[in-house]
């Protein structure tokens, strides 16, 4: 089963040719001419690839979203999708992409199939095309069965397929994903990935997604940026971030406090770099961590020493966010409006 190419409208502009599929230069956005939701990144997404937004609630993904796809226009800076600006050119970007929003969008009182068709008459394409489409998306996220079903008795996994399908039913060159398995229990969320994967694999379609999951990021991005408190802190695939931290790490925490165990431990064959994160606790980047931390025990012994813990981990995205933000992955206040906003969407996930 294929998604058709027929366009979505004979009187679209031809697309431009263009080497980055996105391309955002010093893009910003202020509120009340004081807070910074975003502040001043660049950055391009490669046609084909599944680009992802990795950061914490309140850290500027949605804003970021917005704007791309000219739901929000930027204090300053400039993007162009598809080769269209977003400012001077909002029409074809608007033809040329998908949108799946972090909250549920479908008319409960609606059918699965209404809604795609609802879809389909607000990009104005033709019943005869839309049809057709309609149903090949309701198979493409199995919910061909529940076609004629209202949404209320759809389940939450069942609504993020349903807006899925609404989103691919204009056929975007690019589509963008808000955080696509919020709220969904572990099985589900596997579920929403395959098809993820299916429209980057089968169909060749670019998708620039925001997550909170580190195991969302690093399962489906092909390339990640990290984002914090609206800045850009690092870029690449998961596997570069992961061995750019420098090696293994070693979290151990001592009995005593010493002045001098991060210089013992600096001193150890295969330490890299020693950091002491509280009284009795130090991080250690280490190479062939198995190897290093018997060495650091016995060095520490020596010296009179005792170790009560250590725990040796191989790197993870949430060790690189670690490193470039100084903090773990952390839930950031946000705004009342976006709370609700989340929490909304939460329940209808879990109805």
């Amino acid at each position: 089963m294929t998604i058709s190419n027929e366009a979505v409208d004979r009187r679209q502009v031809p697309r431009r040719a263009t080497p980055a599929i996105v391309e955002v230069r010093n893009l910003t956005k202020s509120f009340n001419h004081t807070v910074k939701a975003v502040d001043d990144i660049t950055f391009e997404v490669n046609e084909g690839e599944i680009f992802g937004f990795l950061g914490p609630n309140g850290a500027g993904k949605s804003t970021t979203i917005h704007m791309l796809t000219t739901i929000l226009k930027p204090t300053s800076g400039t993007a162009t999708i598809c080769g269209y600006d977003i400012l001077k050119e909002a029409n074809e970007v608007r033809r040329s992409i998908g949108v799946v929003p972090q909250e549920y969008t479908a008319d409960e009182d609606m059918t699965g199939y209404d809604n795609i068709m609802l879809c389909a008459d607000l990009y104005g394409i033709p019943r005869s095309t839309s049809r057709k489409r309609a149903l090949e998306l309701l198979r493409l996220v199995e919910l061909e069965e529940a076609r004629d079903r209202k949404v209320s008795t759809y389940s939450g996994g069942m609504r993020r397929r349903l807006e899925l399908a609404c989103g691919l039913i204009n056929h975007p060159r690019l589509l963008f994903l808000d955080e696509p398995t919020l709220g969904l229990d572990v099985q589900t969320r596997t579920a929403v990935w395959s098809y993820i994967r299916r429209l980057k694999e089968e169909y060749r379609m670019t998708l620039f997604m925001t997550t909170h999951y580190l195991e969302e990021a690093d399962s489906l991005c092909d390339r990640i940026a990290i984002i914090d408190h609206g800045r850009l802190v690092k870029i690449g695939t998961p596997n570069d971030l992961k061995e750019g931290i420098g090696g293994d790490i070693i979290e151990l925490g001592l009995k005593e406090d010493s002045d001098s165990a991060s210089g013992l431990i600096g001193q150890v064959k295969g330490v890299k770099d020693v950091k002491k994160v509280s009284v009795l606790s130090y991080r250690i980047k280490a190479e062939l961590g198995e190897e290093t931390a018997p060495r650091i025990i016995e060095v520490l012994r020596e010296n009179g020493l005792h170790v009560t813990r250590i725990a040796l981990t191989k790197p993870t995205l949430d060790q690189v966010y670690l490193e470039y933000t100084g903090r773990s992955m952390r839930e950031e206040e946000v705004s009342s409006e976006q709370m609700m906003n989340h929490r909304r969407t939460m329940r209808a996930a879990r109805s």
